[in-house]
């Protein structure tokens, strides 16, 4: 085991200017890490001319340092980046420049299995000390191995990048076949009939809210659903928290069924998900509402796609008030219109949509299989079962 300072550089970026320009450096925030490990191109971020890096003095660090957030929200993330180019960088990352007889990519990997958001000592106000970086052990092997390692994790990590480049493609194309066949729903070019939410619902289940005060979690109890359980247009189940059957049933109005849609109202406004079968019967909070379509007026596949569409996103935006904390009313959110076209028109849509969403499940079995995979090599890899 090696201290992290004795086989690299380590330092911190500086504040952002405010002069950016289309030539010079790219300047990386904290924020930028997540589409930079996504893919982002690091030429299409702002750039810093050298006239201004040389007045504000800016650390210009070359491609292939490591950077990871140090302070802030971010730092809780444990995003780990291989910088594609020379750059400049922020005061909340840490950039680390290991010496050349030390391989950059097996580094890298350490920390992503490592995880730095260790480092924290207060969770209340994420940081993490240059001191705590320097002095982080490393379990550092012979430079071949160290090569080896990270070419297996580096071909693990490619087949399941690949794997999830190929679901993004299955979204973009729903997203292309609804503008095929309805157009852009803000602008309706097609005419279709504008119908106002609130009368798109099945009888005696208006579009509302669930629980104001939710009480302890019950092991057994009635599961609810938060903002924060909407995650890539599914709820996510791990983690739910459950109420008491005498709460759930004073807030009887708001139970959900099966195929619901469910759409987050405080916070991260306009995010939906369908209800599973495995939450039949679930309630919600006064963050998330509950949008019971009724068949015979439109297709839940075709209004779910509608409502998730740039367009009603756009309506469900500039009806949303608050800056620190969003939120649109349910009074709001019934009046929003969308454009219904025929049912038979919606209905094709939905088998089509079926269709590309059963490819897509194949493709999601493989990534969980990836992820396993790439998971359990990074495991071994540090606890020097792998070569």
């Amino acid at each position: 085991m090696v201290r992290l300072k004795d086989i690299a550089k380590i330092t911190a970026g500086q504040a952002a200017p405010k002069e950016f320009t289309n030539t010079g450096l790219p300047f990386i925030r904290a924020g930028h890490l997540e589409d930079l490990l996504s893919g982002l191109d690091i030429d299409s971020l702002p750039k810093v001319s050298e006239k201004v890096a040389r007045t504000k003095r800016l650390k210009r660090i070359p491609k292939g340092t490591i950077l990871f957030a140090k302070s802030g929200m971010s730092a809780t993330k444990n995003r780990v980046y291989i910088t594609g180019a020379d750059a400049y960088f922020v005061s909340h990352l840490a950039g680390i420049l290991p010496n050349t007889q030390f391989s950059t990519s097996y580094l890298s990997r350490f920390l992503s299995w490592y995880n730095p958001s260790k480092l924290i000592l207060d969770s209340a106000y994420p940081s993490i000390r240059l001191e705590d970086i320097n002095n982080l052990k490393i379990p550092l092997p012979p430079l071949d191995q160290q090569k080896q390692i990270a070419s297996i994790l580096d071909t693990a990590d490619a087949y399941r990048q690949k794997t999830k480049a190929l679901i993004d493609k299955y979204d973009a194309l729903t997203q292309s076949l609804f503008l095929d066949m309805f157009g852009d729903s803000w602008l309706n070019p097609n005419n279709f009939p504008l119908k106002m939410l609130r009368d798109l619902v099945n009888d005696g289940k208006i579009i509302t809210y669930g629980i104001v005060q939710a009480g302890e979690h019950i092991d057994n109890g009635i599961p609810y659903i938060r903002t924060g359980d909407i995650k890539d247009g599914k709820i996510i189940t791990k983690g739910l928290k459950r109420t008491s059957n005498e709460i759930a049933q004073a807030y009887k109005r708001s139970k959900c069924s099966a195929g619901d849609i469910i759409m987050s109202i405080r916070a991260t406004v306009g995010t939906i998900a369908f209800l599973p079968n495995s939450l039949h019967g679930a309630n919600l909070t006064q963050g998330t509402a509950r949008i019971s379509t009724d068949k015979n007026k439109a297709n839940p596949i075709y209004l779910f796609h509608c409502i998730k569409s740039e367009g009603i996103q756009l309506k469900i935006n500039r009806q949303t008030k608050g800056a620190t904390f969003r939120e649109i009313t349910l009074t709001r959110l019934r009046t929003i219109k969308v454009p219904i076209p025929p049912l038979v028109l919606q209905n094709q849509f939905a088998e089509r949509i079926k269709a590309i969403e059963a490819q897509k499940a194949l493709a999601q079995k493989e990534l969980n299989k990836a992820d396993e995979l790439f998971n359990s090599l990074l495991q071994q890899a540090f606890k020097g079962e792998l070569v």
